[in-house]
């Protein structure tokens, strides 16, 4: 069973906390399958986006070179208790994932 991505916001201090951990097997593409041979083709995450009220308060271009399964934490300035926070990423492949969290 394959975990689920995790979201979690704090306000504090007119500040927003987030943490989170995305569910990806970030492939690079130059891994060889050791019963194989084969490179395992590469499969990566390549943008993040953090919305709030409708606003974009992270976006990042990603590549290979982030880690399996990758945890951010990044600090904003604003929200409030009680708001959403929505996190979505695409990868190379087209596929895509998101998660809402309430801020606390």
């Amino acid at each position: 069973m394959a975990s689920k991505p995790k979201l979690r916001a704090k306000f504090k201090d007119g500040e927003t906390s987030v943490k989170a951990v995305l569910i990806h097997p970030m492939e690079s593409g130059r891994r060889k399958d050791k019963a194989t041979g084969q490179l395992i083709p590469a499969e990566f995450i390549q943008e993040i986006n953090c919305m709030h009220q409708g606003k974009t308060v992270l976006s990042v271009t990603a590549g290979s070179g982030l880690s399996a399964d990758p945890y951010l934490h990044f600090i904003f300035a604003g929200g409030a208790k009680g708001d959403t926070i929505k996190l979505h990423w695409v990868d190379n492949q087209g596929k895509s994932g998101s998660i809402e969290a309430p801020i606390k």
